[in-house]
């Protein structure tokens, strides 16, 4: 009997690995695509579906114009001149702009996967991206500035570390030393040994 409820029991969690992935990209893919949709307001009386496709096309279109005509990057141009530029909204478009650079665009910052030692003794090192490679217009000379990502979050932090103590990353993609950071080390190349030899002394 006990035999039975422990297959059952690993059975049910082999399952749960299996769909909660699946089931979770699905749920987070339509979220996306319901908060979109329902951006142009229902009494518009667009059928479902179309909203989004409108919203994704103007977005791209915009994105095109902006940055392969004159007229049209003349025309972003002074709107994001105008908000960097007017009191309270600037602080808000600044910050915003900036967080979306970092991620996509032509000055993407997170392109430079690093290993930072935070400790000497035992030797321990954490995966980062290089942000800002020389501090000196801040007073830290020698110094570079390190955004490290938190696991199975969103978040993170920077630190300001001395460049004696950062690698940069060479087995990696950016792509990739992100995915190993936020997974907590679990993702890693197909062609990876995952077999670790520890010794106790």
């Amino acid at each position: 009997m006990r035999n039975a409820a422990a297959l059952l029991f690993r059975s049910f969690l082999k399952g749960l690995i299996i769909l909660a992935p699946i089931v979770i990209t699905i749920y987070i893919i339509a979220w996306v695509f319901v908060k979109i949709d329902t951006i142009i307001p229902t009494w518009v009386g667009f059928p479902p579906g179309l909203g989004f496709v409108l919203i994704i096309s103007s977005v791209t279109v915009i994105g095109y114009f902006g940055t392969r005509f004159f007229i049209g990057k003349a025309i972003f141009d002074f709107f994001d001149h105008m908000l960097e530029r007017t009191p309270g909204i600037k602080y808000i478009y600044s910050s915003v702009k900036d967080v979306m650079s970092s991620f996509v665009g032509d000055k993407k910052r997170f392109n430079q996967p690093v290993w930072v030692r935070m400790n000497e003794t035992p030797e321990i090192w954490r995966i980062g991206f290089l942000t800002q490679p020389d501090m000196t217009y801040l007073g830290m000379e020698g110094h570079s500035a390190v955004y490290l990502p938190h696991s199975y979050a969103i978040s993170g932090w920077v630190i300001v570390v001395i460049n004696s103590n950062i690698r940069p990353v060479t087995s990696m993609s950016p792509a990739e030393a992100m995915k190993f950071a936020v997974s907590g080390g679990i993702t890693i190349s197909d062609d990876t040994s995952t077999a670790v030899k520890i010794t106790r002394k």
